[in-house]
């Protein structure tokens, strides 16, 4: 089941995402929604963040990437959303598994969470919101699931933070896991079960 082609979500980021006196970002006007290609350029921006790309989120070295992702690639995940603060695109959130590819029947119930935002909106509750608010509907739109699990560069302590402010469990380091920017790095295993919630 595809969310994004299923119905278009509201969600909200009320309630769970106030915005405190020191963050200068209005968390009430952060949005999820689907790309569209009006979305290339603010893509560009943070897709070739060098920032950004140090953990794992190869460049584009030109638009035709960007637009092959809004039209072609975005639509595959189960649910991949745009952030947007006032309707701008400043990252992404995702929801994968490995079906309808490389079935495997014993991960059915497991889905994958990963999330990119542009460096200059770090550290603000943003990436916080969205992720609370994604595990919500994934979790009440696909009844099968069980778990989510996302994976951590080390080196990523911000990342990290997101997922425990969420709930999720640090299960565990996997060594050399994955090549990225061409190093072998060690990435940590965070994983949340629907009977964890407590949003």
């Amino acid at each position: 089941m595809n969310i994004n082609s299923e119905k278009k979500h509201k969600f909200l980021m009320e309630g769970s995402c106030i915005s405190s006196k020191e963050n200068s970002i209005d968390l009430t006007q952060i949005t999820l929604r689907p790309h569209n290609l009006s979305d290339l350029d603010d893509l560009m921006v943070w897709r070739n963040d060098e920032k950004v790309w140090k953990f794992g989120w190869e460049p584009y070295t030109s638009k035709d990437e960007g637009i092959n992702f809004i039209e072609n690639i975005a639509p595959k995940f189960q649910l991949c959303q745009a952030i947007c603060l006032n309707d701008r695109a400043i990252g992404y959130i995702t929801i994968s598994s490995s079906l309808p590819y490389n079935y495997d029947k014993r991960r059915e119930r497991s889905a994958e969470l990963s999330y990119v935002l542009g460096s200059k909106y770090w550290g603000k509750g943003i990436t916080t919101c969205a992720v609370k608010q994604v595990v919500k509907v994934v979790f009440n739109e696909l009844s099968h699931l069980e778990r989510l699990e996302a994976l951590v560069d080390v080196e990523n302590v911000g990342s990290q933070r997101v997922l425990e402010k969420v709930g999720f469990q640090k299960e565990g380091v996997l060594r050399k896991y994955l090549i990225i920017n061409g190093k072998n790095k060690d990435m940590i295993m965070f994983s949340l079960l629907s009977t964890d919630l407590q949003l």
